[in-house]
């Protein structure tokens, strides 16, 4: 495990660093170095780190998301709120229509396995969305119209509504029968995640305020049940999103301490430096490229015309006066990216037998290794043409050198 570790570390780092000599986003290189490294190429990585691949990943998806939620300003949220709610299901909807019209089509699924794959494929990357929003937000780009905090929000709410729906078709493609419950767990997990967010944010400022202990300790406090919250994602009788919680509590957190809550920020942003690389490698060694001799010019049409779907879905989700078309335009590119939840869900069909899995699993490999290196090239070459950036204090300069001052 030890070598595995070392050789994440310097792979990584290298090839995210030749990305960025390129100037392509470092995600290129970490995504390349996970490929390389992973079962599928070299066989480099152990086996017990591939056994908790997931876990480790889900850790770094955590830390992010705590950073996000301690970068979001409520009184930035609330200017677009309503958009941040649409954005969270009209892309996606749109996005399985998509598959839904093009699936059957081009590869031949029937309409429930097209809908699979379209739940499949739907769910934008925080894990790639949210730190290049974070990034824009430090650098005060589209910060005017709150743009940055606007898709960050939705991109974490969109992929809680895609699994719930993919859990839903996955069970009717077991048992025959499409079941209405799990539809009405998904108002159920959104309204608790956001309830157990709050009321942890309310312990941890209480406690804060009475209790002295280092920011570090305060770090690892909440980490730890941010890791706990997404435990109970997986209980059968209580629908809840764990990670809506762990947004909602670092948001309020800000909200109620923002002190305290630039401190803690700080801290993520170093931990992020080591889970970031983690993120991205462990992803792109669950990617079997072994499988993409087999898929065609059809699958990749496929990708690409789920795209169109899912940027009609951005354009609506945006359309008001108070955006521009330019800003619409960034939106639409910075829903592109696909990542993390296609490498945790993408298999599942196969797993567990259902017909045209293994097509299931080519197309949505296929999608990380198209969408999150363009839509994160498409963020960083388009984010400063397309939106308004903070105007530079202005610094007045004292001409007087008199010495009797």
């Amino acid at each position: 495990m030890l070598l595995t570790l070392s050789l994440i570390i310097l792979i990584g780092f290298s090839l995210s660093e030749l990305a960025f000599r390129l100037r392509l986003p470092r995600i290129i290189g970490l995504l390349a170095a996970g490929i390389v490294l992973g079962p599928y190429v070299l066989n480099l990585i152990a086996p017990e780190v591939m056994a908790i691949s997931a876990d480790l990943r889900q850790i770094a998806l955590v830390i992010i998301l705590l950073r996000a939620g301690l970068s979001l300003d409520l009184k930035d949220l609330r200017k677009v709120g309503r958009h941040a709610i649409l954005l969270s299901f009209i892309p996606a909807t749109l996005e399985i229509v998509g598959a839904l019209v093009l699936g059957p089509w081009l590869l031949g699924l029937t309409i429930l396995e097209a809908a699979i794959l379209g739940t499949i494929l739907a769910a934008v990357s925080p894990a790639v969305v949210v730190p290049k929003m974070i990034k824009m937000i430090d650098e005060g780009i589209g910060t005017k119209k709150s743009i940055p905090q606007m898709i960050m929000a939705g991109a974490s709410v969109d992929d809680v509504y895609v699994i719930v729906l993919f859990t839903s078709l996955i069970t009717m493609a077991q048992q025959g029968t499409f079941s209405v419950e799990g539809l009405i767990k998904l108002p159920t997990a959104i309204i608790l995640g956001v309830a157990v967010g709050l009321g942890l944010c309310f312990l941890f400022v209480g406690l804060f305020k009475k209790i002295h202990m280092r920011d570090t300790s305060k770090v690892l406090l909440i980490l730890s049940f941010a890791m706990f919250l997404l435990t109970l994602e997986h209980l059968e009788y209580i629908p809840f999103s764990g990670l809506l919680a762990t947004m909602t509590l670092g948001l309020t957190i800000l909200a109620k301490y923002p002190v305290v809550a630039g401190r803690l920020v700080k801290k993520y942003e170093k931990i992020w430096v080591f889970a970031e690389l983690l993120l991205f490698v462990l992803v792109g060694a669950v990617v079997d490229i072994t499988t993409l001799s087999s898929v065609g010019l059809l699958a990749i049409a496929l990708v690409f015309g789920m795209l169109v779907f899912r940027s009609i879905g951005v354009f609506i989700a945006t359309k008001s006066r108070k955006f521009t078309f330019k800003e619409q335009l960034f939106s639409i590119f910075a829903y592109i990216p696909k990542a993390t939840v296609q490498a945790s869900i993408g298999a599942i069909p196969l797993a567990l037998g259902i017909s045209n899995g293994s097509t299931m699993l080519t197309v949505a490999v296929l999608a990380i290794i198209i969408t999150a290196p363009l839509g994160s090239l498409l963020i960083e070459l388009t984010k400063r043409p397309l939106l308004v950036q903070k105007e530079p204090v202005a610094v007045t300069v004292d001409t007087d050198t008199s010495l009797n001052k």
